[in-house]
């Protein structure tokens, strides 16, 4: 799985660039080590998911929070992350959400209850927001040229090796200690990474910079309003009250948050790059395929160890090729778009997606789930890794140069919207599997993922601009 990032900062002029620390690569393991840690968080829950239901007694709509809880503050409050990282410094900030984020993960793991559980992971999501724009400013500042390229291509590399190793180092660790070690895990690295990354990652001077606080409530509000409603309706159905006036309470934060950005004189989001139609394009396609990806992990996981009776571990080895799939789909998806363009491949990606669902949607309580699952989750995320490439692509290489660094904040965003937005609609389509420990639930949430990928590839006809983008210098996604 992707996350997009902001862009690297270029230098003005023929400036003769500082002599180069020679601390730099020993500070990119450190710092992508700080970024692998949450990556891993996204998908290491989701196996651990039935285990913490059974010891806490937690029932759906709390299941589906402890996922999206993380991925809600991490992308709403992530630009909000990089105006601190330059107001305070890209170091300090870096160190407070790798404090924060290790703090909150021990406290998750200690949790013995619902409240304590989403709190710790609220902070984790919180902490990651900080980390992870800092991290990849300091990658951007501290290498220059040809290295900053393969600098920033070792930072791309940690997110699909994150997806793998979070599905398979979860099962393991829920097998074996207790689902509460994936959070443990955390504490020991992140004491580490606080005590070494002073030593080899250089101060950066702070810089006076406008919060826009504000802003990154409101978004963040409104998307937990909508997540809520969204997940009620599992529960309450579609036209109760319950479920209404969280959605209505999201439209009207959504609409605050527009007011707030159009007035203020530096906003959170320019919301003027949604008229930039590749930037459209880019958001729109990372909504989808973040949703969707993110969907399948936690449908799966409940899925096989629920209903099907699988192990922590074997549900974990069993996501593993499903992670490789997507890396795979990256790969080609890259080549594609370079040869044929953002359209066709796009189009392509959303149909190998959907044409993989389909058989999810015909799953039973009986029979082998190598053979019924399994080559459909495989295909399904083959196509969606190719949809990453191209939604990044798109929206950075198809900008003008110096609008490349806003239009990665806002595919950056959706990405983590995104996997908040489809874990809830999944989770709310599937409520009766949960509660009656049926695959029909399941079924009919498999069916919305085929239509919404179907659907999705119909409309990336007509969004997606044609041409092949121009390989950017700049921001990349990891």
């Amino acid at each position: 799985m992707t996350h997009a990032a902001a862009g690297a900062p270029h230098t003005a002029g023929h400036a003769p660039h500082p002599p180069p620390d020679p601390r730099r690569w020993a500070a990119l393991a450190l710092i992508c080590l700080a970024q692998f840690m949450l990556i891993l968080d996204v998908t290491v829950v989701n196996v651990a998911l039935p285990d913490m239901a059974a010891d806490l007694d937690l029932g759906r709509e709390t299941l589906t929070w402890v996922v999206t809880a993380y991925t809600l503050c991490f992308g709403g409050l992530m630009l909000l992350g990089g105006r601190l990282a330059d107001a305070l410094g890209a170091r300090r900030t870096l160190l407070a959400g790798l404090a924060l984020f290790t703090a909150a993960s021990l406290l998750t793991g200690l949790a013995q209850n619902a409240p304590t559980l989403l709190g710790g992971r609220i902070g984790q999501g919180v902490g990651a927001a900080l980390l992870s724009p800092a991290a990849l400013s300091l990658v951007t500042t501290t290498f220059q040229g040809a290295e900053r390229n393969k600098a920033l291509g070792v930072w791309a590399a940690i997110g699909g090796s994150g997806s793998a190793a979070g599905v398979l180092l979860g099962g393991a660790l829920t097998d074996g200690p207790g689902w509460p070690w994936v959070f443990y895990i955390n504490v020991p690295v992140g004491l580490l990474l606080l005590i070494a990354l002073p030593a080899f990652v250089p101060a950066s001077a702070p810089r006076p910079a406008r919060l826009d606080i504000q802003g990154a409530l409101l978004v963040t509000t409104g998307t937990a309003a909508l997540i809520y409603g969204l997940v009620e309706a599992g529960d309450s159905g579609w036209t109760d009250t319950s479920t209404l006036l969280p959605l209505f309470g999201a439209a009207a934060a959504y609409a605050a948050f527009a007011a707030v950005e159009r007035a203020g004189r530096a906003p959170l989001m320019d919301l003027r790059m949604f008229t930039r139609r590749p930037v459209l394009a880019g958001a729109f396609l990372m909504l989808i395929a973040t949703g969707l990806l993110i969907a399948y992990f936690f449908l799966g996981s409940v899925y096989l160890q629920h209903i099907r009776g699988l192990s922590p571990l074997r549900t974990g080895a069993l996501f593993l090729p499903v992670a490789v799939a997507t890396g795979l789909g990256a790969h080609l998806g890259s080549r594609l778009v370079g040869r044929i363009g953002s359209r066709p491949t796009a189009v392509a990606g959303l149909a190998v997606a959907a044409a993989g669902s389909v058989p999810l949607t015909r799953l039973s309580e009986t029979g082998s789930v190598y053979a019924g699952l399994l080559p459909g989750f495989v295909i399904a995320s083959l196509g969606l890794g190719a949809v990453f490439v191209t939604a990044t692509t798109t929206a950075l290489a198809m900008v003008e140069h110096h609008e490349a660094g806003l239009a990665s904040g806002v595919v950056n965003t959706f990405h983590e919207v995104g996997g908040s937005i489809g874990v809830a609609v999944v989770s709310t389509v599937a409520a009766s599997g949960f509660e009656r420990g049926s695959a029909g639930g399941f079924d009919d949430a498999f069916t919305v993922c085929a239509v919404a990928a179907a659907a999705a590839a119909v409309m990336a006809l007509g969004l997606v601009p044609r041409g092949r983008p121009q390989p950017a210098d700049g921001p990349y996604v990891h």
